[in-house]
């Protein structure tokens, strides 16, 4: 089971960036791509380091703190495979956007 949790309204997030939320008790890094939103935890998995404070360039988001870089549609590293964001299921509302988080 899971629960749909407002994050933003879908204006208030520029294409080509991320915001950070705190959702259900975790941090989501929201990012706007050309193609629509994506979400993923939010805490890069090297050194804890805020991914929606990151770099984006096409669907790669770069932290900005040790320069990790990860897939935003699938939450892959870029460069190690078995290293994986956990992501989340985004809807857009008419103008609003919701995130789906485990219980």
């Amino acid at each position: 089971m899971s629960q749909r949790i407002h994050l933003s309204g879908a204006s208030e997030i520029p294409v080509g960036t991320g915001r950070e939320f705190v959702a259900g008790g975790r941090i989501i890094a929201l990012f706007h791509l050309e193609e629509g939103f994506r979400a993923l935890d939010g805490i890069c998995p090297h050194s804890g380091g805020p991914l929606a404070q990151g770099t984006v360039r096409s669907n790669v988001v770069t932290c900005p703190w040790h320069g990790w870089q990860f897939d935003v549609t699938t939450g892959r590293h870029c460069l190690n495979a078995h290293l994986c964001q956990t992501s989340f299921p985004v809807t857009v509302d008419g103008t609003e956007v919701f995130v789906e988080l485990p219980e």
